[in-house]
């Protein structure tokens, strides 16, 4: 239910006519929620435009994966074509909105998400290029990690994909804006109150509530 909740919060962020990019993980889940006839073009960095949905078993081509090496579908006028031609367009400014998974997110807009040391790493993915080439950066995760300690610091201690990338958090207590005023309280959950995101989050914030 966190997951899904936080997923359908996200789905809000997609507008007709964009160019979208989903991180590995929670985010790769919006393609199953995304209706039928929205007019939105997934992109993933290893060289696919217009992603799908999750495959059916009779549907599953193993050749056919995101950049998270999960099997999927693609839409019909999807386009094919090397890395460095998908990275091209990440880097070139035509996302619309990167939307990624994060282990730590900062006060200030920081994004921790592509290793813990000590533990294996297969590569740092296309989330240092999405979170400067993107017009519109959304981080979703859950607020607190398995141990209840908040995900939302003062300041990150996981080594960072970027410094001030972040446009907004979505988690499964709160979503959050950065501004030039700092970070800022924009909708709490239903089922929680301001006190619980509070006691929940290490970081200082603002409460706008609209």
């Amino acid at each position: 239910m966190t997951r899904e909740r936080i997923i359908q919060r996200a789905l809000q962020e997609i507008q007709p006519g964009m160019y979208v990019n989903l991180g590995i993980g929670m985010p790769t889940l919006i393609a199953n929620v995304l209706p039928h006839d929205f007019d939105v073009m997934l992109q993933s960095e290893n060289g696919l435009l217009g992603i799908g949905p999750y495959p059916t078993h009779d549907e599953v081509d193993e050749d056919l994966i995101n950049a998270g090496k999960e099997t999927v579908t693609a839409k019909q006028g999807a386009a094919f074509f090397d890395s460095a031609t998908s990275f091209a367009m990440i880097r070139g400014g035509h996302i619309d909105v990167a939307i990624l998974g994060g282990m730590e997110v900062s006060q200030t807009g920081d994004l921790a998400n592509w290793m813990i040391p000590g533990k294996m790493v297969k590569g740092m993915g296309g989330a240092m290029d999405l979170v400067h080439g993107a017009k519109h950066v959304v981080v979703i995760m859950e607020h607190v990690n398995k141990h209840g300690e908040s995900k939302i610091k003062p300041s990150c201690t996981l080594p960072l994909t970027g410094k001030r990338v972040v446009n907004r958090l979505i988690t499964d207590l709160a979503v959050f804006d950065f501004t030039e005023e700092g970070m800022v309280l924009i909708e709490v959950a239903n089922g929680h109150t301001i006190e619980d995101v509070r006691a929940k989050t290490d970081a200082a914030f603002i409460e706008r509530i609209t």
